[in-house]
């Protein structure tokens, strides 16, 4: 009987030993793979968890989305997710704070289909001027909580390609923008402009008109600083009253100055603004100023008046004494007897 067990025995301690071993293979294979984002695409399907992430990624073709959160991915360069030179089927691609600094020109050709791009929260230095391109069919672009001042002053270029003719909504929230990048927009198709907490005083009559060439567009501007003083806020004030393009118009608040703070924008008039007669305002002030001198002078002429008349009144003898001096001489030169009585 105990001859029996010990074969058994031995058995069993042999297979621990197997699985033990065929354990830490195992192990050893997942952890290998999942350090390598290749093997990560193929087994999440565009969830992608890898340490490390090496552009141009190999992205397979089947994915349509694709997240990307928390790289240190500083440059985009060209055909960033397709390295292998085919086109994608990629509808969605997220690259939230990921620390991107330079996009490249065509860094997202091979992604024909791709409706939704998220670039949000990163810190945009330089985009290039095609850095756009081969987004046809792009229709939601997200740059919120990205641009630096270098970057925004290169996006409007960016923006102008008519790669983008289909874009309907674009988010510029949170980027400290002064104006609206307006010189970029004409060849697009917006329906949704976001402009939310960023650093507009006003829309000048120049942003306002084209802004009116987007009939469909609704545009949204709370949580501006915006500048209330009659001449600038005045055209701001009448387009908010007559458009309906501003979705948010309910929330835009006074910031300057101090005695309008959070006065809501388009009920300044009931506040008092009276911008339609501060310039009629300002010619009756200098009308009144230039009649009070013109008054002061008069008055002065008519207490000095007996003095003004003696002064004349020499001034009237000193010339007559000239003009007769002169004339005796005149006399004299005219005469010929006279001049050679002087030799």
């Amino acid at each position: 009987m105990e001859t029996n067990r010990k074969p058994l025995r031995v058995l069993s301690h042999t297979l621990k030993r197997y699985h033990f071993g065929v354990g830490l293979m195992c192990l050893f294979v997942w952890s290998a793979e999942a350090h390598k984002c290749k093997e990560a695409f193929m087994r999440y399907d565009g969830l992608v968890s890898c340490e490390e992430i090496m552009l141009p990624l190999e992205v397979p073709r089947s994915t349509q989305k694709l997240t990307l959160h928390r790289h240190n991915i500083s440059v985009l360069p060209e055909r960033a997710f397709s390295a292998n030179g085919t086109d994608m089927d990629l509808r969605v691609l997220s690259l939230q704070d990921n620390n991107i600094q330079v996009i490249e020109s065509r860094a997202f050709c091979g992604l024909p289909r791709l409706v939704s791009l998220d670039l949000s929260h990163n810190r945009l230095r330089v985009v290039s001027p095609g850095a756009f391109y081969c987004l046809e069919r792009l229709r939601n672009l997200n740059l919120s909580n990205n641009l630096m001042t270098s970057g925004a002053g290169q996006l409007p270029l960016a923006l102008s390609n008519d790669s983008l003719r289909n874009l309907q909504r674009l988010d510029l929230s949170v980027n400290s923008f002064k104006v609206i990048p307006l010189s970029g927009f004409g060849n697009l198709n917006l329906t949704t402009l976001i402009l939310t907490n960023n650093s507009i005083g006003t829309l000048d009559k120049r942003n306002l008109s084209t802004l009116n060439e987007f009939t469909e567009i609704r545009v949204y501007l709370s949580q501006n600083p915006f500048d209330c003083e009659c001449k600038k806020v005045k055209a701001f004030y009448d387009w908010l009253n007559n458009s309906s393009q501003c979705a948010d118009v309910a929330s835009l608040k006074c910031a300057r100055p101090e005695k309008k703070k959070n006065t809501l924008v388009r009920d300044l008039e009931m506040k008092g603004m009276e911008c339609q007669s501060s310039d009629a305002r300002s010619y009756v002030l200098l009308g009144i100023v230039l009649a009070l001198i013109g008054v002061v002078f008069l008055m002065v002429l008519y207490l000095n008046r007996r003095g003004i008349k003696r002064w004349l009144n020499n001034i009237r003898e000193a010339c007559r004494d000239q003009m007769e001096v002169y004339h005796y001489r005149y006399e004299q030169d005219s005469d010929p007897r006279l001049a050679n009585v002087a030799v």
